[in-house]
């Protein structure tokens, strides 16, 4: 299909980038640097609890980083407009290259599974809490790497897109906890669901909610479908 091909060729323009080695390279080393100094510690349960908090942190700058060039790097060197024009549909672009980019961000996940098998090492690890910190992260990549892929289609500046992503979460973690603390009932019911981190700390501590599940999923596929929105807007120009 169509889709599989735009998808495919675009994660595999990621490993013959800088961009998306440097992703890997930033991810790897921060995370494995929170391994040795907070997960592995004398005296204490071996956990990877440590590692998917402070991923979810990590993956704020690095998400974006990927996301950044999807469409404002083809729109900034004029190749996304032979690529409209071309023989395919704009949601077939968009959602080619969002699954591209989501399939290039598992595939950083990856050599992360070495953790696990550091785990098994030195304790008894216990897995339902790991397969569903996992499931946290890939779902929280995912919603981060939608609204990467909204900025890059409203900028043609990589940067850009990278700050309005990373501040849009920033801003919107703040309404929803700082925001929900200070004004507090009855509207604090209303802004803790919108937290991200706090539906990501259920998920690190093992606790899979189809409702978290469900938010990620929706949220993500609503940025999609307003980056179809955008770039089909550019026909009516």
């Amino acid at each position: 299909m169509t889709i599989f091909r735009i998808a495919a060729r675009e994660t595999v323009s990621y490993f013959r980038s800088s961009i998306g080695w440097v992703a890997i390279a930033l991810y790897l080393l921060l995370s494995g640097f929170w391994i040795a100094f907070a997960a592995l510690r004398p005296g204490e349960p071996a956990t990877l609890r440590a590692f998917f908090g402070v991923s979810q942190w990590i993956l704020l700058i690095v998400a974006p980083a990927i996301s950044m060039r999807l469409i404002a790097d083809e729109k900034r060197t004029g190749t996304f407009e032979a690529l409209i024009t071309a023989p395919v549909s704009d949601w077939q672009i968009v959602v080619g290259k969002y699954l591209g980019a989501v399939a290039f961000f598992i595939a950083m996940l990856l050599p992360t599974l070495a953790y696990v098998g550091l785990l098994e090492l030195v304790s008894d690890p216990d897995y339902g809490p790991i397969l569903a910190g996992y499931l946290g992260l890939i779902l929280v990549g995912m919603l981060y790497l939608s609204v990467g892929l909204l900025t890059s289609a409203i900028t043609e500046n990589q940067i850009v897109s990278l700050l309005a992503t990373v501040f849009f979460f920033i801003l919107l973690e703040l309404l929803s906890t700082t925001g929900g603390r200070w004004l507090g009932p009855p509207f604090d019911e209303a802004l803790f669901p919108l937290s991200i981190f706090l539906r990501i700390a259920d998920l690190a501590k093992g606790v899979i909610d189809t409702a978290h599940i469900a938010v990620f999923l929706a949220a993500s596929a609503w940025f999609v479908v307003l980056t179809v929105v955008v770039v089909e807007s550019r026909r009516w120009r």
